[in-house]
């Protein structure tokens, strides 16, 4: 996990990861151990599927408790974000140049992005190419969809 590099949380996003390696440390763990004995309790082990089944959920438990301890070491919280340009941490409007639709971001960090509820990670195309701008600028996005223009209508 040593190559993970710095990662962008906002307070919200950071919280958030810490509630769900709690959760793995007090209760998913606990829960498990109870299933390893009550696997073994079921005896011979070398044909035991429950026990198998258990074994494979606490190494993919364990596993992600590691993973999210790293991620927390690398962690970054974005405090005190300025609206007077696009950064990670501000939510911002913009229109699409083609076909004057509008819609409204959330810049967070890879960890944190949730596409479906708006909030994008601070490396996809979009964010990538209005990251800086300021309120009435224009940016033409790559994607691999194809080339399109935006523009920043607000920052907040």
């Amino acid at each position: 996990m040593s190559d993970i590099k710095e990662v962008y949380f906002t307070e919200n996003g950071l919280n958030e990861l810490k509630q769900e390696l709690e959760y793995l440390k007090t209760e998913k763990r606990p829960e498990i151990i109870n299933a390893l004995k009550d696997a073994r309790s079921l005896g011979d082990l070398s044909e035991n599927a429950e026990y198998d089944a258990a074994r494979a959920e606490q190494s993919a438990v364990e596993n992600k408790i590691q993973e999210l301890e790293a991620i927390l070491e690398k962690a970054t919280v974005i405090k005190n974000v300025s609206t007077d340009k696009v950064s990670i941490g501000t939510n911002v409007k913009i229109q699409y140049i083609d076909d004057d639709d509008t819609e409204d971001f959330s810049i967070v960090g890879i960890k944190e992005a949730d596409p479906f509820n708006n909030k994008i990670s601070n490396e996809s195309p979009i964010a990538k190419a209005i990251l800086g701008l300021k309120v009435g600028e224009t940016v033409s996005v790559d994607s691999p969809n194809g080339k399109y223009d935006v523009k920043v209508v607000e920052i907040y």
